[in-house]
């Protein structure tokens, strides 16, 4: 295992197969896929958590018809639903409240009808206050369709879903 020092705190930091930071502990893990199972923008984009850890997420959705544009394209409000939700889940990744300051999108190709979309988000730097994110789409075949860069701000509060048990 590999230490390095922590830019925010005085302990180290455990690298992990995501990147760095504490690797997210089983209960939180759970809460937040329980949390965007029951979301309902979630459901109605049909957006899957699939993996996530500290300042990482991954999260996919299905291309349907319904969420085409008038080209028969894919809309970039669906694209832009995967990828908030891939930067919603690893930025808040640490137990804290964070909200988006700005996202910055470049389409690259439009995904076939019917295909699995991935989104990766990757947290590339943190301070106290902002965490930086990169997000990565691509399809089931590992062809790229969207890239984003987005800034969030830390809050300092807990999810209040992640409460701490009664003893």
């Amino acid at each position: 295992m590999d230490l390095t020092r922590n830019p925010i705190s005085p302990l180290p930091l455990l690298i992990h197969s995501h990147g760095w930071g504490i690797p997210m502990d089983q209960r939180m893990k759970e809460a937040f896929f329980e949390q965007v199972q029951k979301e309902p923008f979630a459901k109605k984009f049909g957006l899957k958590l699939i993996e996530i850890d500290t300042g990482y997420s991954k999260v996919e959705m299905t291309f349907t018809p319904d969420m085409e544009n008038l080209f028969q394209m894919a809309h970039g409000g669906a694209l832009f639903a995967l990828i908030d939700e891939a930067f919603e889940t690893a930025s808040n990744s640490h137990g804290t409240l964070a909200v988006a300051l700005h996202m910055n999108i470049t389409y690259l190709s439009p995904p076939s009808p019917g295909s699995r979309l991935i989104a990766e988000a990757r947290e590339v730097h943190q301070t106290q206050k902002t965490s930086l994110c990169e997000i990565k789409v691509h399809d089931e075949q590992h062809r790229p369709i969207a890239t984003c860069q987005a800034l969030a701000y830390r809050k300092g509060v807990p999810h209040p879903f992640l409460k701490k048990e009664k003893k």
